[in-house]
């Protein structure tokens, strides 16, 4: 359904921008079915009626044709370079078993020239319940280097020719061709070794595919084992016509010196020393630091990464500076760590001091309610992925595989953190989870534990404004289209607008307008919303290709 526009005047004469005949989702008018833009500014937002009056010849007028315009989303945890990558390499997402895996990468040996590289497998889901091994790698592959991430992207396998180049056997954390921890960092570097220009080419693929999905801005949770400097630097400077980078770099720093050289080294543009700097793993590479031993592994805790004295030591710093710091964190144990080092600060710095910094944690995925409630009284956002839970909750998948029947339900408390005033913002760990924000908003509604869904509307806040909240350093009306705002916001095709709550004892879906809420696409017909333009500050980021305006 493209989008139709009436001309007025020339295409290359810059004009405001009268949007009628669809619907805005607008906390300034929940009933309204035009927006004018103007430039990078969201000038007014309506009825049908009063744009018929505003209209003047001065305007570019585009029918919506019953299109949804809404505010951009925020993908509050990616990772460009890897997801450029993923979306070249082999997809081994879908194999349903190892037999799978090794005759695509057979298949890629018959043309790829160099080192195969494949993401996204997940042997829980195999009956072999095993990834390959070396040896099989190097059959399938006819003796060639291959590298294959693991989903979580926290380990991997590696064939027998590429562990003999890079002495890989030779490190802690090798195991027949699977590498996790120090093998898993040096495989995962020689694999990554590219030129400034395939690195740019790279994330131009990555920009580009998300603003076809509506995002206007990514965090870039980049960190020193993930990629150089350089990776980061040449990201920040690929220009202004691809969503927005919000960048991170996760490296642990113990004295002011420290932080103010590696701010120097980024030109003074990181948002904060947070993201993925590793508390610990992840479950289904059972390096996520737990309280209990793995279901799966008796003899198996997790890996913890940094101790109480590291993560102190680095939010002492960076709360006395001022500046937002962060931990990637997943297990309980680990997230103990990072509480303790809070309490810590909080008592040498102050309450205040920690509050105001603003920082932040990735993941969460197992946190109690003592946990939640500390979270609230040190005022830490938490940068959550339900993707996750679509995919690995339910009976026999990887939670209760890795945690049991009973630990796996207590998982993505977004429920609990919601009511109890944690801030949250959602993303997708790119290439983890794809680039697929209203999946994310589809998993806060049908969570795999009911007591933990949210509503549609609070899981696309968590994904819009909440997401540029989380950075605590741009304009306050981002990721919302009122008067005023800035011109941010994609344009959605859709099939049908709802209101969606996440309450099993009550009606999930309503189109009763008498509710004065913004209505959002029904996410229960089988199908996306699909994204026909995408703009930010006034720029356009992507446009389908039918659409003719």
């Amino acid at each position: 359904m493209p989008l139709r526009e009436t001309p007025t005047v020339p295409h290359d004469v810059q004009r405001p921008i009268l949007y009628r005949n669809g619907s805005v989702y607008s906390a300034a008018d929940p009933f309204a079915t035009a927006m004018l833009v103007d430039g990078d500014t969201i000038a007014w937002v309506g009825s049908e009626h009063a744009a018929e009056s505003l209209q003047d010849g001065t305007m570019r007028v585009v029918d919506l044709k019953g299109a949804l315009i809404a505010p951009g989303f925020v993908d509050s945890h990616v990772h460009t370079t890897e997801t450029g990558l993923a979306l070249e390499s082999i997809d081994l997402s879908n194999a349903e078993s190892l037999a799978q895996v090794l005759q695509q990468v057979e298949a890629a040996a018959k043309h790829v020239d160099g080192m195969i590289i494949g993401h996204g497998w997940d042997e829980s889901r195999w009956p072999e319940r095993r990834p390959p091994s070396a040896a099989e790698l190097d059959a399938a592959s006819r003796g060639a280097h291959v590298y294959l991430a693991r989903a979580d992207v926290h380990s991997a396998v590696v064939s027998g020719a590429m562990s003999a180049s890079f002495g890989l056997q030779r490190l802690e954390g090798w195991d027949s061709g699977f590498v996790v921890r120090q093998a898993h960092t040096a495989a995962r570097t020689a694999s990554r070794d590219f030129s400034d220009g395939r690195r740019q080419d790279l994330q131009q693929a990555a920009l580009s595919h998300a603003a076809s999905q509506g995002i206007v801005a990514v965090a870039e949770m980049a960190a020193p084992h993930i990629v150089p400097e350089s990776d980061l630097l040449n990201l920040l400077s690929l220009g202004s016509n691809v969503p927005e980078v919000l960048p991170y770099w996760g490296q642990l720093v113990r004295s002011e010196e420290e932080l103010q050289a590696v701010l120097a080294s980024f030109d003074g543009r990181l948002l904060g020393l947070a993201g993925d700097l590793n508390v610990d793993g992840s479950l289904g590479s059972r390096t996520a630091s737990l309280r209990e031993p793995y279901t799966d592994a008796p003899h198996e805790s997790g890996s913890a990464f940094l101790s109480v004295e590291d993560v102190a030591a680095h939010l002492a710093v960076t709360t006395t500076a001022g500046v937002q710091a962060g931990f990637h964190v997943i297990g309980d144990a680990g997230l103990d760590t990072v509480l303790e080092g809070l309490e810590q600060v909080a008592a040498s710095n102050g309450l205040e001091a920690v509050r105001r910094a603003r920082h932040r944690l990735e993941h969460v995925e197992m946190a109690d309610d003592r946990a939640i409630g500390q979270l609230v009284h040190f005022g830490v956002t938490v940068s959550a992925q339900p993707a996750f839970d679509a995919l690995w909750s339910g009976p026999g998948a990887l939670y209760e595989q890795r945690l049991g029947a009973t630990r796996y339900t207590t998982m993505n408390r977004f429920g609990s953190m919601l009511s109890a005033g944690v801030p949250l913002c959602l993303g997708s760990d790119s290439p983890v989870t794809p680039l697929d924000p209203w999946n994310s908003v589809r998993a806060c509604v049908q969570h795999g534990t009911p007591n933990e869904r949210i509503s549609a509307r609070a899981a696309f806040i968590a994904h819009t404004r909440a997401g540029w909240r989380a950075t605590g350093s741009h304009h306050p009306l981002l990721g919302q289209l009122v008067p005023g705002a800035p011109s941010s916001y994609a344009v959605w095709e859709i099939d049908e607008l709802m209101v969606q709550t996440p309450d099993s004892r009550v009606q999930s879906w309503s189109t009763d307008p008498r509710a004065g809420t913004p209505l959002l696409p029904a996410l229960d017909t089988g199908t996306n919303p699909r994204c026909l333009e995408t703009v930010h500050w006034g720029k356009l980021l992507y446009r389908a290709p039918e659409v003719g305006i």
